[in-house]
């Protein structure tokens, strides 16, 4: 079997997916599970959302440019839905713009570094319970999909 590390990088992925796989292996390694595009509520959809073991729920939203992050309007609304939140960027990119009390990780289509670590703001018991159910159940639907491609979109409604 290849080493799924090594395998070359999609052309058909855009910079911010590049960017969401090489954020999604180092979560891994960390020892979390990660969705990209997952929609925590009605009107936002985060980048990356990672569960922890202990049950520890992280946001990373990948910004491929400045453009990229200065039409960015909703990430704040993303903080109600961590314990942590991340900024993933390039090598590349002018992280001085990013607010200083985010968490900043430096990442690209193979791996990822946290070089930053935001304060914790511990989900409240409920929102954490919902939260991780949702989780699971957009996890589990989209690896039913990988196996059935006709499965109806419908299925994804809770």
């Amino acid at each position: 079997m290849p080493d799924p590390v090594s395998q070359p990088l999609s052309p058909s992925l855009a910079p911010g997916q590049l960017l969401a796989r090489g954020v999604c292996r180092h979560l891994r390694d960390l020892g979390f599970a990660s969705v990209e595009e997952f929609v925590p509520a009605p009107g936002l959809r985060v980048d990356v959302m990672a569960l922890g073991a202990a049950g520890e729920i992280w946001v990373v939203e990948c910004k491929s440019s400045r453009a990229d992050f200065t039409s960015d309007r909703k990430w704040s609304g993303y903080l109600d839905w961590c314990d942590r939140f991340f900024w993933a960027v390039g090598p590349d990119f002018p992280s001085d713009l990013l607010p200083p009390e985010t968490g900043l990780i430096l990442a690209d289509g193979y791996g990822a570094e946290i070089l930053r670590e935001p304060a914790e703001r511990r989900l409240a018991p409920a929102r954490r319970k919902v939260l991780t159910r949702s989780f699971a159940r957009h996890a589990a639907l989209r690896l039913q999909a990988l196996r059935d491609p006709g499965l109806s979109p419908s299925a994804w409604s809770p």
